[in-house]
């Protein structure tokens, strides 16, 4: 099978090499399941991405999703329909889903890895049915047994689907400034009266019925975030039955204009304006940013994969393209009239650049999988010690991966257009698909600057027992331990310096922390972020090599040169170790040094920031 967007070799390296998810059988709740239904699953995902989900990026780019003003409803491009189809036919909707439930019950990192192909291939898409997903947990972990029976169930199978109301036109990220009002009935229902924009999916012709949690604050209840509650709000009423009803008094008014995901739906939703829209409670009152937080958490790791998988995309066509793309002669033949050309691959700065992306898509696909795999042991371990630490790993990773993906997502694919020079900037190519779709993952579930705030407050200083972050550094320092003797020391030495200057950058903020020096600390948060991301995927390529050198020496030995040459081009398997040697030693070698012209900038504590007010910012008048 040709595949465009993703290495499935390195796929299952991660899932069966790396992270051994083999060994997750001997958890009672995976018992069921054998490699052989884990590789068949992923492949099974890998075909149907590749032959019915992929074709529906390129068409939707031509297709976008439109909105009628007359009908107020929304038409999704025409091959939507069967993509979102083959996804539910093939149990995808719920194949990490408890098996009592109704779903498959399949490891989360066997589910993520299908994931990757899945959002790799349209993660516009993907987005229809991910979103829907994340409104039924909600429900199931919230909700009473009929409003699981009533709603639940239906959105597991893809009946229905379901969104997340969160954001205003006066209330973006501080949610708390939030003015949808929930007005209480006799009958214990409540009257729904509002505005939310920026609703990915939210309306659309492929459900019959969509089901929305919506944020609002019921009459009374105090401001901010404490007294926020929420509630299900379905565009349809519900008969007692579970047949559809009266239509519920939810508009779409329109959809956005975007730079990007142009088959995505992303609406404007009026709930109420005639008056006649009414919600059900969903949990308990004022617990509304509580119940939401689980389906926001799971949904910026959910961002993590999509920024990794549209950047490996952009990285695979680029490949592609380079391998193919004659223009100019060797460089060590560059005084020779008479030399042939190459292709473009053979260049050594485009060699950088692909190694550059490689690196980053390898440790990223390593690191995300490694934190849904968290996810596994919590579910099926037996001992409470390493559920503990499993939890504060997925805390403490998923804003690291949230960020840290999805910035260098926008900059792997910014390298994949520049590796086809003015052809990559021109939509007979993908590539512009590929940039214009990778920046909204940047903003949207937490822009990355709040994904920082977080990781610094909540994951690390506000934490006094730094439970998330030991719980990190204790896996580096194993790592290192067992790569000892296999590695290069020269790598492992530069990794150890790292890790014990980061262990210095949070001794630095703790400091700041007690000085009560704040704004510094917020200013200096994403910093912080982008320099611990760094550490954390040379951890992944530590890790990596650990597995990888023994068996490219294995299959490699002492061949060089011409041999060697010919050995890799003969021979899949030498070639993907020595790949993957050589990418974990270009982001070793010449990625991580960086990081601590990172640390040197942060510590030298530039005020420039924190003196800054917005008379500096001169040439602009406020609107």
């Amino acid at each position: 099978m040709l595949n465009p967007i993703v290495d499935t070799r390195d796929v299952k390296f991660v899932l069966f090499e790396l992270l051994e998810a083999d060994k997750l059988t001997k958890f009672e709740c995976y018992q069921d399941f054998d490699h052989d239904t884990f590789e068949a699953t992923v492949d099974l995902a890998e075909q149907i991405s590749v032959d019915v989900i992929y074709p529906t990026a390129e068409d939707a780019d031509k297709n976008p999703a439109k909105w009628d003003p007359a009908t107020k409803k929304v038409t999704l491009p025409p091959t939507y329909r069967d993509g979102i189809k083959a996804y539910y036919d093939a149990g995808f909707g719920s194949i990490y889903d408890n098996q009592h439930i109704g779903g498959m019950g399949m490891p989360y990192a066997v589910a993520m890895a299908c994931m990757e192909f899945i959002t790799a291939a349209n993660y516009s898409l993907f987005m229809y049915p991910g979103l829907s997903h994340g409104a039924m947990e909600l429900i199931e972990e919230y909700g009473t047994p009929e409003q699981w029976k009533l709603y639940g169930e239906k959105i597991l199978t893809g009946e229905w689907g379901g969104t997340m109301c969160l954001t205003e036109p006066d209330a973006g990220s501080d949610v708390g400034a939030l003015k949808t009002k929930a007005i209480r009935q006799p009958d214990g229902t409540f009257k729904i009266q509002g505005q939310k924009i920026f609703i990915s999916g939210g309306e659309n012709d492929y459900y019959p019925n969509m089901i929305h949690p919506v944020l609002a604050r019921i009459e009374g209840d105090p401001k901010g975030t404490k007294g926020i509650s929420i509630f299900i709000v379905p565009k349809y009423r519900v008969n007692p039955d579970g047949s559809i009803g009266e239509f519920n008094d939810v508009v779409c008014t329109g959809i956005e204009h975007k730079m990007g995901i142009h088959g995505q739906a992303t609406s404007q939703l009026a709930f109420g304006d005639n008056g006649n829209c009414i919600g059900y409670l969903l949990g308990e009152e004022r617990q509304g940013m509580k119940i939401m937080f689980k389906m926001m958490n799971l949904a910026r790791m959910g961002t993590a994969l999509m920024g990794q998988a549209n950047a490996s995309a952009a990285y695979m066509h680029a490949v592609t393209y380079t391998k193919n793309r004659v223009q100019g002669v060797d460089v060590t033949q560059m005084l020779n009239p008479d030399a042939p050309g190459v292709t473009i691959v053979n260049h050594p700065d485009v060699k950088r650049m692909l190694l550059w992306m490689k690196s980053h898509i390898e440790g990223q696909r390593a690191l995300i999988y490694f934190m849904y795999n968290q996810f596994d042991i919590v579910r099926g371990s037996a001992s409470e010690e390493d559920k503990k630490e499993a939890q504060a790993l997925i805390e403490i990773l998923t804003p690291i991966c949230k960020a840290g993906c999805t910035d260098r997502g926008v900059e792997i694919t910014s390298t994949a257009m520049q590796c086809y020079g003015g052809y990559g900037y021109c939509r007979d190519y993908p590539i512009v698909r590929y940039m214009s779709d990778s920046k909204i993952l940047a903003i949207w579930e937490g822009t990355n600057g709040i994904q920082a705030m977080d990781l610094m407050m909540r994951k690390l200083l506000m934490n006094k027992e730094q439970r998330n972050y030991k719980a990190l550094r204790k896996r580096m320092d194993a790592t290192v331990e067992k790569a000892k003797g296999i590695v290069d020391e020269k790598y492992l030495t530069m990794f150890n310096e790292a890790t014990k200057e980061l262990d210095n950058l949070v001794e630095f903020f703790k400091g700041l922390m007690a000085t009560g020096k704040f704004l510094n600390i917020f200013a200096q948060a994403t910093p912080f972020l982008d320099a611990i991301y760094m550490v954390a995927i040379a951890w992944m390529h530590v890790w990596m090599l650990t597995i990888t050198q023994p068996k490219m020496q294995a299959l490699v030995g002492d061949a060089k040169g011409a041999d060697r040459d010919k050995l890799l081009a003969e021979n899949d398997e030498a070639a993907f170790y020595s790949g993957k040697v050589l990418s974990s030693q270009f982001y070793l070698g010449t990625e991580l040094p960086k990081f601590f012209g990172r640390v040197k900038a942060i510590t030298f504590n530039e005020a420039a920031t924190v003196k800054a007010t917005p008379a500096i910012f001169t040439g602009a008048l406020a609107e």
